[in-house]
This record gives structure tokens, sequence and C-alpha cells, in this order.
């Protein structure tokens, strides 16, 4: 015990002989640390976010999109060759058991005017079924209803966003917008939903019925996107199927023949899939940065502990004359590079903290910092020590004593 006491102490002593040396040697220790801490955080807040705002889309969502995906073996975006119709949402709603709810959609976007304020913002236009569909409610008032859509009448449901650049703390319930320069009726205000996976803000919108913006404002004919939700979670996949074999067989699409589907589906887990995707290659670019770092770090202590070796070579003589023997002279450098390491990781996982707290106040990005994150950076600065340290160590605890004791 005494014999370890002593190494411990002749080892952070030597650290604070040199303080500016032991802290530049350990400078890419803490840096390497701090990507590691600041990178499980990153990644994991958000996954968390892609999760929360993929389930404020809707419960079991799926979305239709009109176009193919592919036309004479070009690669085709969604929005292509539009032969989505009201037909089909029909069609979806009677036939197709696992689906509860479903609505054809078609969005805009116009300058809205209420006395002397205005504002531009997206136009939404959708059937009943739109607020069951992406699970909104309302903070006042009341949803238009079907004989409102039927009727293609001018009335509209706000977001909390166009509420509050309109008509700031007023009521909105019962006055009249204009939505180029057509009035409408606000007959509800939506409840707050916050910002969607691609970071828009899903409040700034205005819901009308699909008949009055398809007819009235965008003056076509075209569905934009079917939105439906399954009766469950386990029947998304059931409605999935069922709803392509109906659209492909309405649209006449012969697979076996080879022609493509002219229209794109994705479901609530696909989408939330891909952003989990795009967050894990994030967090890829982000550990190849800290392991380069932590091996900088680690070339850094074995070049320092090297010279160390070398400058404290009649120390070593002396110890190993009044009967220190090969592996205490191992122990004590080998200690003196996991101290380094370790004080080095330990300044990294606040540097870390720090750097998570820094962009989740300024950059709005979410963070999630758990106890496991802080404990593998630990152990990694740990490692990183016994391995870089653990050849300068061997190398003085093979020095002749004799030779040692020569070295001027």
């Amino acid at each position: 015990m005494r014999k370890a006491t002593n190494i411990l102490t002749v080892a952070f002593r030597s650290m604070f002989r040199n303080k500016l040396r032991s802290l530049l040697t350990a400078l890419g220790i803490i840096i390497g640390v701090a990507c590691v801490v600041a990178t499980i955080g990153i990644g994991e807040g958000a996954r968390l976010q892609a999760e929360s705002q993929f389930q404020s889309l809707g419960t079991n969502f799926i979305m239709v999109f009109p176009g193919a995906t592919t036309s004479s073996g070009a690669r085709m975006g969604h929005g292509t060759n539009s032969k989505l119709s009201e037909s089909d949402v029909e069609a979806i709603r009677s036939e197709i058991q696992s689906v509860a709810y479903v609505s054809a959609t078609i969005r805009t976007a116009a300058q809205v005017i209420y006395g002397n304020q205005n504002w531009s913002t997206g136009i939404q236009g959708g059937e009943v079924d739109w607020p069951l569909i992406r699970s909104w409610n309302l903070s006042s008032g009341q949803f238009f209803t079907d004989a409102d859509n039927r009727a293609a009448a001018k009335v509209c449901v706000l977001g909390q966003t166009v509420v509050q650049n309109l008509f700031g703390s007023e009521d909105p319930v019962g006055k009249t917008i204009r939505i180029k320069n057509i009035p409408f009726r606000v007959v509800g205000v939506l409840d707050k939903k916050g910002g969607s996976a691609m970071g828009s803000d899903q409040d700034d919108v205005i819901v009308a019925p699909y008949q009055t913006v398809r007819k009235k404002i965008m003056g076509t004919t075209a569905v934009g996107v079917i939105i439906a939700s399954a009766a469950s979670n386990e029947m998304v996949p059931q409605a999935q199927e069922e709803i392509t074999q109906l659209l492909r067989q309405r649209h006449r699409i012969n697979r076996a023949a080879g022609q493509e589907d002219d229209f794109t589906m994705r479901t609530q887990t696909e989408m939330l899939q891909q952003a989990e995707q795009q967050a894990q290659t994030m967090s890829y670019l982000l550990w190849s940065i800290a392991g380069v770092s932590l091996l900088v770090g680690g070339i850094g202590i074995m070049n320092i502990m090297l010279v160390s070796v070398t400058e404290r070579t009649r120390e070593i003589g002396v110890r190993m004359a009044i009967g220190a023997k090969g592996r205490d002279i191992r122990a004590q450098f080998l200690v003196e590079a996991v101290a380094l390491a370790i004080t080095g990781g330990t300044l990294g996982i606040g540097l870390g903290v720090f750097i998570q707290k820094t962009v989740a106040r300024f950059a709005g990005w979410p963070v999630s910092l758990n106890s496991d994150g802080v404990l593998l950076a630990f152990v990694f600065s740990a490692l990183v020590g016994v391995a870089f340290g653990f050849y300068p160590a061997l190398k003085a605890s093979r020095l002749d004593p004799i030779e040692a004791l020569r070295y001027e």
C-alpha cells in the first residue's frame, strides 16, 4: 500500500513540476474526450427529437405522393406525372378496413391580411379527417365540417404562429382574414405543435377545407397528397400494402409487365428511420474526429514520457541503486501516463458537457447527456494512457542502473 502511495506521489509531483507541458500533452485527450461526450449527447438528443417530431405528424401516419419513382429508367421525384384523384381518396376510405382515417390534402403559400397586419404563411387544404390523422387538437373554436368542405366554404383554422403575428393577444375566432384577397372566417385555432423533423415551423399554417383551397385559391383539379392513419400501429404494413394494391388496380398498373407505380408511399416508420440514419451518419463523422484527437493525444503522451525517461535517467539509476526493481520503475511511468490521460479525460468531459449546453442554447440542437457516455469517455482516456504509456514505462524499467548513474 505504501509503495503504491509513493508511486502515485512521485507521478503527480512530476506532472505538477511541469504544469504547462502536462497540459499541452493532455490537450489531445481533452479534445478527443470532449468530442466523444458531445457526440454521444448530440446524437442521442437528435434521435429523441426525431422520434418526437415524427410522432407529432400523427398516429400511424401514411403519406401517398403523386408521381412515379422511376420513369424510362431515370429516377424521378414524387410529384411528377400526378394521377391521384379524389375518387382514389373515396376508394381508400370505403374499401380498406385497415385505414381508420384518410384525407386528400393540397398545400400552397399566400399572403394573409387582417386589419393592418399581414403575414406570409402556408395554406393547407384538408378534409374533416385531417386533424384526426395529424393528432392535432384545437385550443379554441372548432374544426370545419364535411358540409363546409363539400360547399367549398370560406372558413379556416389558424396555427399558433399565424395567430401571434396577425392577432397578438386578440381572440381570432369569428374574425375575418383575407387570403389572396378572399375573405375567410376563422372558426378555430390549433394547439401549438412545434417544429417538424425538417426544422420547419408546423404552427405557421392555415388549414382550410380541401375543396375551398383547390377551387378558390389554387384553381386546380389535382390532389396534392393523400394522408391516412392506420387503425393501429400493428396494421400500418397491412394498410400500406392494401393501399398500394388498390391504387395499382385503379390506375391499371401491371407490375408483372414491368410498369412502375405512379405514386410514392411513405410511412411514419420509414421517415423516422431515414432521419435516424442521417443522425447516425453525423455521429460517425464526430466519432472519427474524436478518434483522431485521441490518437494524437496518445502519441503526445508517449512522446513526452519518452522525453521524461531521458531527462530522468540519472534519477532512475539512483532509485534502482537503492533497491527499486524494474517493475517499480515501470509502474511509476505507467501511472504518470495514465494520470495524464485521466486528467485530460476529466477536463474533456467538462468541455464536452459545456459544448452540449452551448449547442443546446445557441444552435437549438438537441442534446441528451447520460452517465454511460461519460463513463465511456473516461474509460477511453484511461485506455489511451495505458496503451501509449506502456512503451516509455518499459524502456525506463530496462535501463542499466550503472549506465543510468553515469548519465549526465
